[in-house]
């Protein structure tokens, strides 16, 4: 019995929200990709949030 109520808790502890990361991801990514557009030599500065974003979306981090 104890088991399946520590097995809940940590289901819920687990589950959260990532729609403001998958936001993060999607707006550093236009950021990327206009940097490579206009600024190729420095597309590199908006790589690091792209991949962090990208790994806490995925729930990775």
């Amino acid at each position: 019995m104890s088991t399946l109520i520590f097995a809940k808790i940590k289901t819920m502890e687990t589950t959260k929200s990532t729609g403001k990361y998958w936001l993060y991801f999607f707006i550093s990514l236009i950021a990327l990709i206009l940097m490579i557009i206009f600024y190729r030599q420095f597309f590199w500065v908006v790589l690091p949030f792209v991949i962090t974003s990208f790994g806490l979306a995925m729930d990775i981090v």
